[in-house]
């Protein structure tokens, strides 16, 4: 039996995000910006809770995070919420390219917001930092994906414009180290 295949959500860079969560905090006082690199430790620490909510052994380290967001050539954008001086949440792009229409995409690759937030548009204001982070790229184009089961997450990109793609291309992958 195959395992349940993650889904992917895609939305156009014209729509706008169509509703409001419940407000815990005021949302007013949360700010998105580029992560810096004095932010570096409050990421990993992130980065690693994320993983493990998922069940997985984050290996990532606070060198491969310097050199995948600050590096001579960056791998990924990094995006911080900020509540006060207290980073409570990020959201990290990857670069795509559909090379034979010219169109660039970014992939939402990780959207984290701490527990003491959830629920009061801090996930909602980091979708929409990266939705303008990926124009002012020039993507025309955003893609995420999130487990079957996580019908919250699904609602939230629902809600903010994405469409569901059904099925998926058959991907395949080699190690190479």
């Amino acid at each position: 039996m195959m395992p349940p295949q993650r889904g992917i959500l895609y939305f156009a860079l014209g729509a706008k995000p169509e509703s409001e969560m419940e407000k815990s905090i005021d949302i007013r006082s949360v700010v998105t910006r580029d992560a810096a690199r004095s932010d570096i430790n409050r990421l990993l620490s992130m980065v690693q809770a994320l993983a493990s909510h998922h069940d997985d052994v984050p290996a990532v380290s606070q060198n491969a995070l310097e050199r995948d967001i600050f590096g001579e050539i960056p791998w990924i954008y990094v995006i911080v919420a900020e509540a006060g001086k207290e980073v409570v949440g990020y959201a990290a792009l990857c670069p795509l390219i559909k090379l034979q229409d010219g169109a660039r995409g970014i992939d939402l690759h990780h959207l984290f917001v701490e527990n003491e937030v959830r629920g009061a548009g801090v996930g909602k204001l980091l979708i929409e930092a990266s939705m303008q982070k990926a124009r002012d790229l020039t993507c025309t184009s955003m893609t995420v994906g999130t487990h079957p089961d996580n019908l919250s997450a699904q609602a939230v990109y629902l809600a903010c414009g994405f469409v569901q793609k059904h099925g998926s291309n058959p991907k395949f992958r080699i190690s190479l180290e």
